[in-house]
């Protein structure tokens, strides 16, 4: 198949999730991807791995460990999701996104197997697209002779198509409320599902945790004889400031007594924390045997790139983009603009997906916009923009509502004034198409 013939297939298979309603119904276990994988040699094992859990950050922490190894000089391997604009992004090699063409010749490859598997019976039903785009990741990094690659969870842990996986090093970041039809409804419920990435005696890094999700991972690890590397008891923070909406400290590992200067480039405070995992990870690996020189620790940290969150697009006036889907996200962000745009006008163009809690997220983030723009996504999963707003509508100074989600960013563009911002937010599906629109807009712009 050629590139287009491979997305759409993808696509023909369903998306990551189904609809609430039918998560009851849903097919979530690992025996298509075993079967898989086993049928492709099992690739996974080709080459030494992270796996990486959680609410929030298991995506920016991903990013900044495998910049750190890749700053060390490792050809490297990172698998996430979801993408924004294509889905190229979910598989890169040393940062860089897999090629059209080498995406459609692997993909190819996968599915050959899966159909002689299908006929033979050994599969009983065809692997999803997570299921599929994860075995092509397995796949591809093994052919492409990566030296260590960083895997992000898709969905929870235990039952994510990643759990194959046997990795060198597993990380869980903070956990809270998300995809609780999938999970659980309760945090010690959630936890355990995200427990269900670790593995006997495989170490594990711990972000900071609520008590109870704290508790059901450290009895896990201790079923399991994980040893357990918390980032706030082995690091010191010092000097520790915000510059520019980016979180600035000196970090002094308590055993050693190293110092590293972390100035993380990706805004937020919280992003210090991910970073601290990711740092974390990597002075186990240290202790393991990798050569990862301390100051490939500091570089990769600082030259970490994430698109997507709290990613600024222009000045004059500002443009941010920040997937905060969820009450824990929004929590940050509310944060963010507190600190940095007390004051200021804000726009808040909002979008969700059905599954999220867009009461709690929207009574976080809604206070601190003099006008919210509803509109939605171009995904069956999306609230439409008119029900957003009899749901959220009453947390907002101001609101409109603007269906098509191009139109509701020009609007705010016509109206903000060269000092006000304008934020994206609530659906990385939004967060996305507005990207890849805004991009589009600019190149016309300077033709």
């Amino acid at each position: 198949m050629n590139y287009e013939a491979s997305v759409r297939y993808l696509l023909s298979l369903g998306r990551e999730l189904a609809a609430p309603t039918q998560a009851a119904a849903a097919k979530f276990d690992l025996e298509n991807i075993t079967i898989l994988a086993e049928r492709l040699g099992n690739p996974q094992r080709a080459y030494p791995s992270a796996h990486i859990a959680g609410t929030n950050g298991k995506g920016s922490t991903a990013a900044f460990l495998e910049s750190i190894l890749r700053h060390a000089g490792f050809r490297t391997g990172l698998n996430t999701s979801p993408h924004l604009e294509k889905i190229n992004e979910r598989i890169r090699i040393n940062s860089d996104e897999i090629s059209d063409e080498a995406f459609a010749e692997t993909f190819t490859r996968v599915h050959v197997l899966i159909e002689e598997l299908l006929a033979s019976g050994k599969l009983r039903a065809h692997p999803t697209y997570f299921e599929c785009v994860t075995a092509m990741a397995f796949e591809y990094f093994a052919r492409q002779r990566v030296e260590f690659a960083v895997f992000e969870v898709g969905l929870g842990g235990r039952l994510d198509a990643t759990n194959i996986l046997s990795p060198v090093v597993t990380v869980i970041t903070r956990i809270d409320f998300d995809h609780e039809n999938f999970l659980g409804h309760s945090l010690r419920e959630i936890a355990a599902e995200k427990a269900g990435i670790l593995k006997p005696e495989v170490p594990l890094v711990l972000a900071e945790q609520s008590l109870e999700a704290r508790e059901v991972i450290l009895a896990r690890a201790s079923e399991l004889g994980c040893p357990v590397i918390e980032p706030s008891q082995i690091f010191r923070l010092d000097q520790e400031s915000m510059r520019d909406g980016s979180a600035r400290a000196c970090v002094i590992e308590s055993d050693s007594a190293k110092i590293f200067e972390l100035a993380p480039s990706l805004p937020g405070r919280f992003q210090l924390q991910n970073a601290l995992n990711a740092a974390a990870a990597a002075s186990l690996l240290q202790n393991r045997g990798f050569k990862i020189p301390d100051a490939s620790i500091t570089q990769g940290i600082d030259n970490t790139v994430w698109p997507g969150r709290l990613e600024k697009l222009q000045s004059a006036p500002d443009i941010y983009l920040d997937g905060a889907h969820n009450p824990g996200a929004a929590r940050e962000l509310a944060h963010f603009l507190q600190q940095n745009f007390s004051g200021r006008k804000i726009y808040v163009i909002y979008a969700a997906l059905r599954d999220k809690a867009v009461d709690e997220v929207a009574g976080l983030l809604f206070p601190h916009a003099a006008e919210v723009i509803f509109t939605a996504p171009r995904t069956s999963r999306a609230v439409s923009a008119a029900q957003l707003a009899e749901i959220a509508g009453h947390h907002a100074a101001h609101f409109s509502v603007i269906p098509d989600a191009e139109r509701a960013f020009d609007r705010a563009l016509a109206q903000a004034a060269p000092q006000d911002t304008i934020f994206i937010t609530g659906s990385l599906y939004l967060v996305g198409q507005l990207r890849h629109y805004w991009k589009t807009r600019a190149q016309v712009a300077t033709r």
